[in-house]
């Protein structure tokens, strides 16, 4: 399955394995939804942010002088509206000098084409980890188009987080943006007819927010 696809990691872990299955899980109400994505987005950012810039420092313990260390890369999460919202929170939670822009788009039915309504970033971005963020890697388009704007204000160093993808949108992402790295928890199988993910989490953003049907 992952064969030609590049940049994938997948994480993998017990803890991992077992919060994807609930959020699978049709039978899981919104509210424990959105507290089980966030709980996972927590334990993604452990692996996300492993290779982060760190500087050794001198500190007092209560008993002698010693030494520690202090992350010293600034990091922009950028979620992607409004079903990447869902996962700002277990970032902020490990990273909690991490700034927040946001990027609104969302699929028009028809081509499946992106369509974006709302751009805004902090400054900067050149110098800066650039995490976007949204819970479903489907076609590709949106990730696509949201890195390209972001490429076009500066951003040189991004990296894609999803919880589950298909080989479609990676390979998507990967023709439009070779150098970007994409962090998921799963490879799916394959898109349905109105491109969504299978067998996936349905729609991300109206399980988290409660409009579905």
């Amino acid at each position: 399955m992952q064969k030609n696809l590049k940049n994938l990691i997948i994480i993998e872990h017990p803890l991992v394995k077992r919060d994807l299955t609930l959020l699978r899980d049709r039978r899981t109400p919104s509210f424990q939804f959105r507290a089980i994505l966030r709980h996972l987005a927590g334990l993604m950012a452990y692996e996300v942010t492993k290779d982060l810039k760190i500087e050794k420092i001198d500190i007092h313990t209560p008993l002698e002088k010693t030494f520690g260390y202090k992350i010293i890369e600034e990091v922009i999460l950028v979620p992607i509206l409004r079903a990447g919202l869902g996962m700002v929170g277990g970032f902020v939670e490990y990273l909690p000098d991490a700034r927040v822009g946001h990027i609104g788009l969302y699929r028009d039915e028809e081509t499946l084409k992106p369509v974006d309504y709302y751009f805004k970033f902090p400054k900067k971005l050149k110098d800066s980890l650039i995490l976007v963020l949204d819970p479903m890697l489907a076609t590709g388009g949106s990730a696509s188009a949201a890195i390209a704007f972001l490429k076009n204000k500066g951003a040189r160093n991004i990296r894609f987080v999803s919880i589950v993808a298909s080989p479609q949108g990676v390979r998507t992402l990967n023709k439009a943006h070779p150098e970007v790295r994409i962090y998921t928890t799963a490879l799916d199988r394959t898109l349905n007819s109105k491109g969504y993910i299978l067998p996936g989490l349905g729609d991300a953003g109206d399980r988290i927010f409660g409009t579905g049907d």
